[in-house]
C-alpha cells in the first residue's frame, strides 16, 4: 500500500512541477501587468501556485485555465484590499484632521504597524472593518463604553506616533 501511495505522490509532484515550470512565467506576467508591482506580483503568483499545489495534493486536476482564473480571483481580492486600505487612510486622516494620505504615502500604515496590538486592533475594527462600539466590544470582550475609552487611547497613541513620524526628515523616516 505504501508503494502505491508513494507512486501516486511522485506522479502528482511531477505533474505539478511540469505545470509550474510551464505556466509560472505566464501567470507571473499576467499578475504583474495588473498590479504593476514586482513584489506584489510575486506574492500573488506564489499564492496561485500554493492553492494549485493544495488541489493537486488533494487529488484534483489543475489546468492552465484554472491557474489564470485563480490569479484573477486573487487579483480581485488584492484590489479590494487596496481599496479598503485607502479608505482606512482616509478615515484615520479625517479623524486626525489631516490631509488624506496619497497612494504613495505609507506613514499611516507604518504608524499602524508600530502601534501596540491592542491599539491597532481597536482602530482597525472601528475604522477599517466599520464595526460599531458594541460590535467591537463583543469581539474584545468588553462593554461599549470601554471600547470608546480604548478607542480614545488608541487615537492618542496613533496621533503621537504619526506626529513624530511625520516630523522626521525623509532620510530618518525611511
Amino acid at each position: 500500500m505504501e508503494n502505491i501511495q508513494t507512486a501516486i505522490d511522485r506522479e502528482r509532484t511531477a505533474r505539478f512541477t511540469a505545470l509550474y515550470v510551464r505556466d509560472h512565467p505566464r501567470v507571473r506576467a499576467f499578475v504583474h501587468r495588473r498590479v504593476g508591482n514586482r513584489g506584489a506580483a510575486e506574492e500573488l503568483t506564489s499564492d496561485v501556485f500554493r492553492i494549485a499545489w493544495e488541489r493537486v495534493a488533494g487529488g484534483e486536476e489543475v489546468t492552465t485555465g484554472w491557474l489564470f482564473v485563480t490569479a484573477r480571483n486573487l487579483l480581485s481580492n488584492h484590489h479590494r484590499a487596496v481599496i479598503r486600505l485607502t479608505e482606512l487612510h482616509r478615515r484615520i486622516t479625517d479623524e486626525l484632521d489631516r490631509a488624506p494620505a496619497s497612494g504613495e504615502d505609507s506613514a499611516v500604515v507604518e504608524t499602524l504597524e508600530r502601534l501596540p496590538e491592542r491599539h491597532r486592533d481597536v482602530l482597525l475594527m472601528r475604522y477599517w472593518d466599520g464595526l460599531s462600539a458594541a460590535e467591537v466590544g463583543e469581539v474584545l470582550g468588553c462593554s461599549g463604553p470601554a471600547v470608546w475609552v480604548r478607542l480614545h487611547r488608541a487615537r492618542e497613541a496613533f496621533r503621537g506616533l504619526y506626529t513624530s513620524h511625520s516630523s522626521l526628515s525623509p532620510e530618518e523616516s525611511a
